[in-house]
C-alpha cells in the first residue's frame, strides 16, 4: 500500500439511481432502560484477546493499521466479497434458526423528501400516468412513478460497495482505481453481493448501555463500550455476524431537528477496529455513517471507513434507522437476529439504497 494518503472528510462517488422499489420503517423514540440479564448462545466460541489500541492515533497509526488489519489475499488475490465470505451456509443455517417470533423489523429510514442539514439531495419522486379527471374512468387503469435517490452520504439508508472508498489509489485486495471508468467499478461493485445478505445480526445499543436516550454528536465509541455492552446484554459478536451500533441518531433528529451530521456525529473511534477485525465481522452498520465525526484522528477523515471497507473488505451499512430494532430487542430481550438485505443487482455500483430486515 503505497502513495498518498486520501484525507479528505468524504471520499463520495456520487450515484444517481431510477429505481421503482420504496423501502420504509416505522419511527420508534427509545427511552434508556436497563437491560435484562440474556442468556448466552448456545453456539460455542471464545472471543479472542484484543489488546487496546491508544485513543490518540494519527495518520502514521493509521497506514500501521491499513497493512495490519489487511485481509488482502485472505480469500484470493481475485476476491472481490471481502468479508462477506465469512457467511458460510452453516453459518446462514444459524441465523435462519433465530426466526423464531415471526417478527420482522425493517432498518431503513423512511426516504427524506425535504432539504435540510443532514439532507443536501432529497430523494425525489415524481408521477406518471396520472388519471384524467375529465374523464370517465376506464375500464383498467393504473399510475407509477419514477424514483431518483443520490443515496451516498448521510441521509439515506444505504449499503457501500467495496470500491466505494479509495486508500492511495488502490480499493479492496489492492486493485487499482484505474479500473473504474464512467461505466463504473470493473471490480468489486454491489453487484457481488446480488444474491443476497443472510446471516446473523448483532445490535450494540450504546445510549442503553450508557443510560441517555441518544449520543450527542460528535461522542466516540471505543472498544471498552462494545465489551461493556457484551457483557450487560449477554450477547457476543462472532464470525461473520453483521453488526450494527446504534447511537440514537434518528431518536436525537426526532427531538431536536436535523443538524449536519457530515460535520459532527456519533460513532465508533478508529481505535475499534482491531477488535472488529478479531471479532471477523462480514457487515458493520449504523444510524450514521459508523464513523465518529470529527474523526478525532489529525488529518484523517472517516478513517473507519478506510479501515473496514479497504483493508478488512467489509461493506457498510450507513444511515440505518435502529430505533424500532432497538425497542423490539430491547422488549424481547433479545439482541440477536436474523438479518436479510439484497442491495441492488447494479453492475459497477458503489452501493445500493436497501430495506434491510430484522427477524426474529
Amino acid at each position: 500500500m503505497r502513495a498518498r494518503l486520501l484525507t479528505q472528510g468524504w471520499l463520495v462517488v456520487v450515484t444517481v439511481v431510477t429505481v421503482a422499489l420504496a423501502s420504509c420503517v416505522p419511527a420508534a423514540d427509545e427511552s434508556a432502560v436497563p437491560v435484562q440479564e440474556a442468556a448466552p448462545s448456545a453456539m460455542a466460541y471464545t472471543p479472542p484477546t484484543v489488546p487496546p489500541e491508544s485513543h490518540d492515533l494519527n495518520q502514521a497509526d493509521i497506514e500501521r493499521l491499513m497493512e495490519e488489519l489487511s485481509n488482502w489475499g485472505r480469500w484470493g488475490p481475485s476476491d472481490e466479497l471481502g468479508a462477506a465470505n465469512l457467511i458460510t451456509p452453516a453459518k446462514r443455517l444459524e441465523a435462519i434458526a433465530l426466526a423464531t417470533e415471526g417478527i420482522t423489523v425493517s432498518l431503513a429510514h423512511r426516504l427524506l423528501t425535504d432539504e435540510a442539514a443532514d439532507v443536501p439531495r432529497p430523494f425525489e419522486r415524481r408521477m406518471l400516468g396520472l388519471p384524467d379527471p375529465t374523464r370517465e374512468p376506464v375500464f383498467r387503469g393504473g399510475v407509477s412513478d419514477n424514483y431518483n435517490i443520490s443515496y451516498h452520504g448521510y441521509s439515506h439508508s444505504h449499503i457501500d460497495s467495496l470500491c466505494h472508498i479509495l486508500y492511495k489509489g488502490l480499493m479492496y485486495n489492492g486493485v487499482s482505481q484505474e479500473t473504474i471508468t464512467e461505466e463504473g467499478c470493473s471490480n468489486a461493485s454491489i453487484a457481488s453481493l446480488q444474491a443476497g445478505i443472510v446471516t446473523r445480526g448483532v445490535l450494540i445499543d450504546i445510549p442503553r448501555l450508557k443510560g441517555v436516550p441518544y449520543l450527542e454528536p460528535g461522542t466516540p465509541i471505543y472498544m471498552e463500550d462494545l465489551e461493556a455492552w457484551e457483557e450487560m446484554a449477554g450477547v457476543t459478536v462472532r464470525p461473520g455476524d453483521a453488526l450494527f451500533v446504534r447511537t440514537g441518531r434518528w431518536a436525537r433528529r426526532a427531538d431536536v431537528g436535523p443538524w449536519a451530521v457530515s460535520e459532527q456525529t456519533a460513532g465508533l473511534h478508529a481505535s475499534t477496529m482491531p477488535w472488529i477485525k478479531a471479532r471477523d465481522v462480514s457487515f458493520l452498520g449504523s444510524d450514521g455513517v459508523s464513523d465518529v465525526i470529527p474523526s478525532q484522528v489529525e488529518e484523517v477523515g472517516l478513517p473507519v471507513h478506510l479501515l473496514t471497507i479497504v483493508a478488512m473488505g467489509v461493506d457498510l451499512f450507513d444511515n440505518q434507522d435502529l430505533e424500532a430494532l432497538a425497542e423490539t430487542a430491547a422488549r424481547l430481550n433479545r439482541w440477536e437476529f436474523m438479518l436479510v438485505a439484497a442491495p441492488l443487482a447494479v453492475e459497477g455500483g458503489t452501493g445500493s439504497p436497501l430495506n434491510a430486515l430484522a427477524i426474529f
